[in-house]
């Protein structure tokens, strides 16, 4: 009877060790599934990544090609004002145009001067390079805009360059 147990114990463990392999064996293709799976995902996702930077490149240079093309008449007059008789009434005249060409072109891109003579000064949009003391001036005044400064849309391009009272 005894030897019988031994057997019977000898059979079930070739019954188990084949099924353990089998489990084993099931993991390891389910790990390597997961694994083929992952380097996929990351591959397609670094594939992901250059290609929005490629977008986003392309975006950028299409944006700034159309501003590029709207200042070529501009700097076409330039060329047209700089060769002509720096004397004579034409050239006052297209200056002038120029000038105008340029606020419409502002207009057209949204882009708005910031700071003025008496606003309260703000960091956000002020760059204070002097400090002066006067009276006829409330405290944090502007009281002379050296250089303007422009917003494009909410966004400061340059910080006005002011002189501070006070």
């Amino acid at each position: 009877m005894a030897e019988e147990k031994q057997q019977e114990t000898k059979t079930d463990e070739k019954k188990k060790k084949p099924k353990a392999a089998l489990e084993s064996e099931k993991l390891k293709a389910e790990l390597e599934s997961k694994n083929d799976l992952l380097m996929r995902t990351a591959a397609e996702f670094d594939n992901f990544k250059k290609r929005t930077e490629r977008e986003r490149a392309s975006v950028a240079e299409y944006a700034k090609a159309g501003v590029v093309k709207q200042i070529l008449p501009i700097l076409d007059n330039i060329d047209r004002a700089n060769a002509a008789d720096k004397n004579g009434e034409d050239y006052i005249k297209g200056i002038e145009m120029i000038v105008k060409q340029l606020t419409a072109l502002s207009e057209n891109l949204n882009l708005k001067t910031i700071g003025e003579v008496g606003e309260t000064f703000d960091p956000n949009i002020h760059d204070a390079v002097m400090h002066i003391e006067d009276e006829n001036l409330g405290e944090n005044t502007v009281a002379e805009v050296l250089q303007k400064g422009y917003k494009l849309g909410d966004t400061v391009v340059r910080p006005a360059m002011v002189k501070v009272a006070n």
